[in-house]
């Protein structure tokens, strides 16, 4: 599981936000909020997931997503409402979308899911870099100077780790695969 991970739950059903974080906090720093303007107050850059509901009075879980969104962060985002999904959610900037009731099972397996990606982002986006950076160094640099040189055999190393890495996370992620195998079976029914 994702050391160091902060979640923050927003529902104003106060006793299931609770419900929530009780589930989570063994595995997680979880914070809560019981209204739109609370989250927007708690939320920070050290926010990695939050758990959004979508029927709140005063600022609806829509509007906070929509908040986070326009404030820059990069906050996984999980809709977790009794909200059936409709054709409004195509620009919705959320990450993912469960319908309660949620069991605590559900709710781990998104949260994994959500964080694992966005480590994964991470990981490819330092993969590219430095790929380029290889590429770069052996377009301009004999055989030679590279095999005898330190930085570029590490640089070798963390892309070989990158990479293996990156193949993992894309293997195990359950939801890719599920996405995957939805993608084929709408393509072989068109």
């Amino acid at each position: 599981m994702s050391d160091g991970l902060e979640i923050l739950v927003v529902d104003d059903e106060a006793r299931l936000a609770d419900l929530f974080a009780a589930w989570l906090q063994s595995e997680w720093t979880v914070d809560t909020a019981y209204d739109g303007e609370e989250a927007l107050e708690k939320m920070s850059d050290s926010v990695e997931v939050v758990l959004l509901d979508r029927r709140m009075p005063g600022l609806s879980g829509d509007e906070v997503l929509e908040r986070i969104r326009d404030a820059g962060y990069e906050s996984r985002v999980v809709m977790v409402t009794a909200v059936d999904p409709d054709f409004d959610i195509i620009e919705m900037g959320f990450d993912d979308y469960l319908v309660k009731p949620v069991s605590k099972d559900e709710l781990i397996e998104i949260v994994d899911d959500v964080a694992d990606r966005t480590e994964y982002e991470s990981d490819i986006q330092e993969y590219y870099a430095l790929v380029s950076k290889k590429a770069l160094l052996e377009s301009e640099k004999a055989d030679r100077e590279l095999a005898n040189n330190e930085e570029y055999q590490d640089l070798c190393d963390r892309v070989a780790e990158l990479e293996a890495r990156v193949d993992e996370t894309v293997s195990g992620m359950s939801s890719h695969d599920d996405f995957v195998g939805a993608f084929q079976d709408l393509q072989s029914e068109h």
